[in-house]
């Protein structure tokens, strides 16, 4: 695997990390359509565990197969692939080495009671990740949830152990529960806030939403406010979100979140790239349409982040 240029400078802002780490951030980086760029596109399919199996697949039938998952991300020449353990385990064998994968090794569901208090449970492990031949675990964390300290010790226990064999570590880091409200949970304040808590505990790719123009906290939005800081385009939050995942240094790609048509999710796409993040990471838009549109509306976001749309 021959490292472009573009790679070799992002990979010399991991300075602490390990060989082993380092080249499974390549194998990443490197692979699929975008490979050598230093934009990504990756397929996350964690929804079956956050919201259940018919509002996550019913919308295409086909997707309830996890070999579904796994030939749409390869046949998209996307960058990588990202699911709980079972579903990884479903197609380790049938597509081993023909995609990077990203095992999440945490989960929430939506039956769990506690708002205020939201929480993961740990569902697969560092072992796991090994033994599927899987370039990096992927870890949520909900900061402002009345859980959030214990949440942020597991991940750096976890990351630890990670970093230790060579692999690379995701952080999704979701702001949520305690008293923040549900605007709150992408204003640009607490998306910045909870992005650059992800990489204080050493996530090498941070998982965040896209920002919306509003102040949630007041301390803050003097601090915005005073020193005029740009938010009034998604592009500029992009930008303040790269920012603040220390100057750039740490790649930040953005969900696609809730259903939204194809305008909306391109147009998200080239704010994104725009504003200087590193791309895309899109699950039910992608999964929840038949395949050849899936197909179409990779190809699309790709070329965005290619510079050719």
């Amino acid at each position: 695997m021959r490292i472009s240029r573009r790679v070799k400078k992002i990979l010399a802002g991991y300075e602490s990390d390990s060989p082993g780490t380092k080249t499974n951030l390549a194998r990443i980086l490197m692979h699929g359509k975008l490979g050598g760029s230093g934009k990504l596109v990756i397929l996350p399919v964690d929804q079956g565990f956050e919201h259940g199996p018919a509002r996550s697949f019913a919308p295409n039938p086909p997707a309830y197969d996890p070999h579904y998952h796994f030939g749409l991300a390869i046949d998209a020449g996307l960058s990588a692939f990202a699911a709980p353990l079972g579903m990884i385990e479903a197609g380790a064998a049938t597509f081993a080495g023909a995609i990077p994968t990203i095992l999440k090794i945490n989960s929430a569901n939506s039956l769990a009671r506690d708002k205020e208090g939201a929480d993961s449970a740990v569902t697969g492990s560092v072992g796991d990740a090994l033994r599927l031949g899987c370039s990096a675990i992927g870890m949520t964390i909900y900061p402002a949830s009345d859980a959030a300290y214990d949440m942020f010790e597991e991940v750096r226990e976890l990351a630890e152990e990670a970093k230790a064999v060579g692999l690379a570590v995701v952080v999704w880091s979701y702001p949520r529960g305690g008293d923040l409200t549900r605007a709150g949970e992408t204003a640009i304040d607490i998306v910045a806030y909870a992005a650059h808590m992800a990489a204080l505990l050493g996530a090498h790719i941070i998982k965040v939403k896209p920002p919306s123009d509003r102040l949630e906290l007041e301390a803050a939005k003097k601090v915005y406010e005073d020193r005029q800081i740009p938010i009034s385009t998604l592009a500029e939050r992009i930008r303040h979100v790269v920012q603040s995942c220390f100057n750039g240094r740490r790649m930040v790609v953005f969900s696609g979140g809730e259903a939204k048509d194809t305008e909306g999710i391109l147009d998200e796409a080239r704010a994104i790239r725009d504003g200087g993040g590193t791309g895309s990471i899109i699950g039910r838009n992608s999964f929840q349409r038949p395949r050849d549109e899936a197909l179409a509306l990779l190809g699309s976001v790709i070329k965005i982040y290619q510079g050719k749309a």
